[in-house]
């Protein structure tokens, strides 16, 4: 369910007091280990990170008057999630995150990008971390070149 919410404090102010201390600790994790290149925003009716245009002019290919999505938090009706779109479509780093995961004792409910939980306890925010500052903005762009070429 999307969020009409035009700001990051507004879209947090919206969810019961147990999602939004989730999603802020989540959201913490996400900007300590956030590399230059990326901003955050409101994207897709929820919290998102983004190769502005002023870094990738031709924004996402999907809808150019977007940046060029990198992740997202949001609030679904029956769980949080984490979308990480340095994930979907690189094999190597999504081994990498999975293995990681696998280490932390933690389930994973994951689809291509999307990383489904319930609650705070259930997210390995070091692995988390991680694979946010794995991926500079000029790394993330030249894969995502590289296969929308394809």
């Amino acid at each position: 369910m999307q969020s009409k919410a035009k700001t990051v404090d507004q879209y947090l102010g919206e969810l019961p007091d147990d999602r939004r201390e989730a999603l802020q600790a989540v959201r913490a994790v996400v900007l300590k280990n956030l590399p230059k290149g990326y901003e955050e925003g409101m994207q897709y009716g929820m919290i998102g990170y983004f190769v502005p245009h002023s870094v990738y002019p031709p924004g996402y290919h999907c809808d150019p008057k977007q940046p060029l999505p990198f992740a997202g938090l949001a609030s679904q009706k029956n769980h949080m999630s984490i979308h990480l779109m340095c994930i979907y479509g690189d094999q190597q780093h999504a081994a990498w995150f999975r293995k990681a995961w696998a280490a932390s004792g933690k389930k994973l409910d994951m689809g291509k990008s999307c990383v489904r939980f319930k609650k705070l306890d259930d997210v390995p925010l070091k692995v988390i971390g991680e694979a946010i500052r794995r991926v500079p903005a000029k790394k993330f762009i030249d894969h995502y070149e590289s296969v929308i070429k394809r």
